[in-house]
């Protein structure tokens, strides 16, 4: 077996963050050693911890932090790290000089989670052994950008249907907010990033009031547009239809309580929001940008619009919130389809898989 070195230099918490301790999670019952490192204010180390793991802190201040190389060269020798997965710019050119440089040569794998462009393909060129891209698209943008296809492999990320499970959620939301059954609920839940594109949402919501005047909206989570997603939602006179929940630890009984999810992201390089909605039997509406288009599948579990298109989003949404049928029927698809392709599961045994062919080589 081997031991893994998961380095994150980002102290917050995402989608980014949510793989890495998933992955540690489906890895460790496989067999492998985990271990991780971060920032000693990192979400990810406080979360890893509850799970159990061995965790180490050294603070990461720049990409050229001699004392952070030397923290992570000590680390490499005295738990005998087989392989490295870096994941964030800086914690990838700490580690990956680290471990060039280490006696142990552990095998270097750099993970991109994200849509956007790549300022510099240095680490993935010269530093990495293999890159995982978390989406068929993320892999495709890396090939064109000059990676050799045989150096980039698309795991795409899975979620947890043990937890994004419709029977086991508690479904008591409508009661504790004094929701009749009959109201329609349209909700969106992810870290509030511009790139997420609530702002949008909003200026869908008086286009679908129009035509469902019944409706009323949910945002939940919590990030840097917080309080500009609350100036919009007050300008727009729209305290009484739009509510933001912040961060919540029961998504999925916040899942169960929506009838229909939307997200209109501008970039994404999957969408896991959109699988953990799906999981729960939800129909899904986003915009046809990144990985989106891997997980929905227009007319089939949701529909894909246009980005930055608040016109076409209202009309999915008004179409989906018209038609009960198509509801129930999308939602049984998406179910259906995370439980064959996207569990976390199925992630973890391509990651085990990847791992030990390195360690096959590295022999």
């Amino acid at each position: 077996m081997f031991t893994l070195l998961h380095t994150e230099s980002s102290a917050g918490w995402g989608g980014q963050e949510n793989r890495i301790l998933n992955e540690s999670i489906g890895l460790r019952k496989l067999g492998a050693r985990v271990i991780i490192l971060c920032q000693p204010e990192s979400i990810l180390g406080k979360k890893a911890e509850t799970e159990m793991f061995e965790v180490r802190r050294c603070r990461m201040k720049k990409s050229y932090d001699l004392f952070a190389i030397r923290n992570i060269l000590k680390l490499i020798k005295d738990e005998e790290i087989d392989i490295i997965n870096t994941h964030s710019g800086r914690d990838t050119l700490l580690a990956g000089i680290a471990g060039r440089i280490s006696c142990r040569k552990p095998v270097i794998v750099r993970t991109r989670h994200l849509a956007l462009p790549v300022t510099s393909l240095f680490t993935y060129k010269y530093l990495a052994r293999k890159v995982v891209a978390v989406s068929g698209h993320v892999r495709r943008y890396l090939i064109n950008e000059g990676l050799p296809e045989e150096k980039v492999t698309a795991v795409r990320t899975g979620i947890d249907i043990t937890r994004f499970n419709p029977g086991n959620a508690k479904d008591l939301l409508r009661q504790k907010l004094e929701i009749s059954p009959e109201t329609p609920v349209v909700g969106a839940v992810s870290v509030l990033r511009r790139k997420k594109g609530h702002h949008i949402l909003l200026e869908a919501v008086p286009l679908i009031l129009k035509q469902c005047p019944g409706a009323i909206f949910f945002i939940a989570g919590d990030g840097p547009q917080r309080d500009n997603i609350r100036l919009k939602i007050n300008e727009m006179g729209l305290n009484d239809k739009v509510f933001m929940l912040g961060i919540r630890n029961d998504i999925p009984d916040i899942l169960k309580f929506f009838d229909i999810f939307v997200l209109p992201t501008i970039q994404e390089a999957l969408g896991t929001s959109f699988l953990e909605a799906m999981a729960m039997g939800k129909p899904v509406v986003g915009c046809n940008v990144g990985g989106v288009s891997e997980v929905i599948r227009d007319g089939v579990n949701g529909y894909l619009v246009e980005p930055e298109d608040p016109r076409s989003l209202a009309d999915a949404v008004v179409r989906l919130l018209k038609d009960d049928s198509a509801r129930k029927k999308m939602g049984e698809a998406g179910e259906k389809m995370v439980s064959e392709s996207f569990t976390v599961e199925k992630m973890c045994e391509g990651m085990f898989s990847l791992y030990s062919s390195l360690m096959k080589e590295r022999k």
